[in-house]
């Protein structure tokens, strides 16, 4: 007489209908909870900015840039919109910029979900290495852009990087007028 006590049915317990119950539940969970995390895309999208901005190419920038971007920083109260923005990287490409290089580029993606800033965002951590055109110089700081992500286009971007640096680096001194 054969023993059904160590004889095991893996799943015999759960009638069709409810393993089909279960797998739609499944289903649900996993691509339910990956539709609303973008934070592969929106990373793809800052290093396609990226790319654009050491290749020099203002037509690339342009497109990754949402038509009411605004740009914020590196000074307080510094911002401007789309139009403006696109204008001072077509002239600094013209006649500052010979190179711009992201030696060091790190990026992660979050989400804000209370606030004020509610939203996608990516930060951008980097050490960029600037030659200017001609003799004036070049410069290595180090550079923190965060960028709002809608709609698959960069809506605002808040830079900080220290300014008294680079200009030290080309050469400027600082001095009091105190001091004058």
């Amino acid at each position: 007489m054969k023993s059904n006590l160590f004889h095991f049915k893996p799943y015999g317990f759960i009638n069709l209908n409810m393993r089909y119950f279960i797998l739609v539940i499944l289903v649900t969970l996993f691509t339910g909870c990956s539709k609303f995390d973008n934070s592969t895309k929106n990373i793809a999208l800052v290093e396609k900015y990226v790319q654009a901005v050491t290749s020099q190419d203002t037509e690339s920038i342009a497109s990754l840039l949402d038509d009411n971007y605004l740009g914020v920083g590196p000074s307080y109260g510094d911002s401007i919109r789309k139009p403006a923005a696109l204008e001072n990287w077509k002239d600094n490409i013209t006649n500052l910029y010979e190179k711009i290089a992201y030696n060091k580029s790190r990026n992660a993606a979050f989400t804000l979900t209370e606030g004020d800033n509610q939203g996608e965002w990516v930060s951008n951590w980097a050490e960029l290495q600037i030659t200017y055109k001609g003799d004036k110089g070049e410069v290595t700081i180090w550079a923190n852009t965060i960028y709002k992500i809608e709609n698959e286009k960069i809506v605002q971007s808040i830079t900080f990087y220290n300014e008294a640096d680079a200009l030290r680096q080309l050469g400027y001194v600082f001095i009091n007028p105190k001091d004058l």
